[in-house]
């Protein structure tokens, strides 16, 4: 058996190939460890917390800790004992005081409507209870709703430290207080309708970009540079203005009175009485969301079309094929890395989209995206809000991995 090679100092070359690989590898861990620093902060940890959100009743929990124990033990069948009743009149006292039982109202009220003013109204009249007395009886002598059992039932649920109703609200479907599972009130039914519209909007949107970009890129690769670089200005022209500048220059364009309809009804093609309807429905949405997200499609087909050899499409004219067969049987094919990075590019960013349907699409433009911001803002009902973010992510995940199956994340060409 041959010695060992060995280097200079004595050791062992393989040791030391090894040691050197150790230090190239911990050198290369702390260049990248600012972005992965910064990918957790910004990215990873918010999400986490969204989801948390989503499942999180700690609040209510913390706010009613005694009662949340106590109501856990009652069987739900008839009205409460007074163990639960005195117990939540001590704890609503001590709110009062601290003015904290405005949270809980609106927190119950999602479990039960009509909790906010039920609330408000015994709080007004708890000084007024005899502490020695029956509380039941108390609290139905200040409103006839205590009299109801669902009442009490929503406060036991609603002091739940975790729970995942909101993801059942998402998809119109609510929990009974006895553990069954029905679709909401059909006039109340908004969220699933909304779920197919954004999908329905994501996916048109995606088609009529590839539709319009697909020319655009070609017609990019096929000029000289010079010429290219004109028209490449012009495609990215739009990210130079501001998104919300752009989507009222729509409105401007789109509306009845505005400039579309004017030339229209100028060149005769539209009667002035009876002018095109643009706005705030689905065909003001779809062309200002196209027209805003055509250049995330032109991009990445341009990046493909520019590497495919036009010497392709002569040879195989020149072996007797048509040019639509030559398009069809090799140049189209070799798009395909520039197609699917652009169509999942595209569906991404149009399924979560928010400031262009809400202006140009008026109420039939609302998306799930406008009714996220809707419980953020308004109705303050963070736990659904972050449940229909959370299904919006799972969403997309979905199609990254449809994409990853299909197509392979390595034939992504976006540049």
């Amino acid at each position: 058996m041959s010695e060992a090679i060995r280097t200079s100092d004595g050791e062992l070359l393989s040791v030391k190939l090894k040691k050197v690989e150790s230090r190239r590898r911990a050198t290369a861990f702390l260049l990248v460890t600012p972005l992965l620093l910064f990918i957790l902060i910004a990215y990873i940890f918010p999400i986490f917390q969204m989801l948390i959100r989503s499942v999180d009743n700690t609040e209510m929990n913390q706010l009613l800790s005694k009662t949340a124990i106590v109501i856990e033990k009652w069987d739900g069948k008839e009205l409460p004992p007074e163990e639960v009743t005195s117990t939540f009149y001590y704890e609503l006292k001590d709110l009062i005081a601290n003015k904290k039982h405005g949270k809980i109202a609106t927190r119950l009220n999602y479990e039960k409507g009509g909790f906010t003013s039920l609330i408000k109204k015994t709080a007004r009249k708890l000084d007024k209870f005899d502490e020695n007395g029956n509380f039941l009886d108390q609290f139905m002598d200040v409103h006839k709703r205590w009299a109801d059992i669902e009442y009490w039932l929503a406060l036991k649920r609603g002091t739940q430290a975790f729970h995942g109703r909101k993801y059942l609200t998402t998809f119109d479907y609510e929990q009974k207080f006895d553990g069954s599972i029905e679709k909401i009130p059909e006039k109340k039914r908004i969220n699933v309708t909304l779920w197919l519209r954004t999908i329905f909007v994501a996916v048109g949107v995606t088609l009529c970009c590839f539709i319009l970009a697909y020319p655009i890129a070609h017609l990019l690769a096929a000029l000289p540079t010079r010429y290219a670089n004109l028209l490449m200005i012009c495609v990215l022209l739009p990210f130079w203005t501001s998104l919300l500048v752009r989507t009222s220059s729509w409105m401007v364009l789109l509306q009845t009175q505005g400039v579309l309809n004017d030339i229209l009804v100028s060149i005769g093609i539209v009667a002035d009485d009876n002018r095109l309807e643009l706005m705030y429905n689905m065909t003001g949405t779809f062309i200002a969301m196209t027209q805003i997200l055509l250049p995330f499609m032109v991009l990445p087909l341009y990046s493909v079309m520019k590497t495919i050899q036009p010497s392709l499409m002569r040879a195989a004219v020149s072996m007797g094929s048509t040019p639509f067969n030559a398009f069809r049987k090799i140049y189209f094919p070799l798009t395909y890395p520039g197609i699917s990075a652009g169509s999942i590019l595209v569906f991404v960013l149009a399924i979560g989209y928010y400031i262009t349907p809400a202006l140009v699409g008026g109420s039939k433009g609302v998306l799930i995206s406008n009714r996220i911001a809707y419980h953020m803002q308004k109705s303050l009902d963070w736990g659904l809000a972050t449940a229909m973010a959370g299904v919006l992510l799972i969403a997309v995940l979905v199609v990254y991995w449809l994409y990853n199956r299909i197509v392979g994340i390595d034939n992504m060409r976006l540049g």
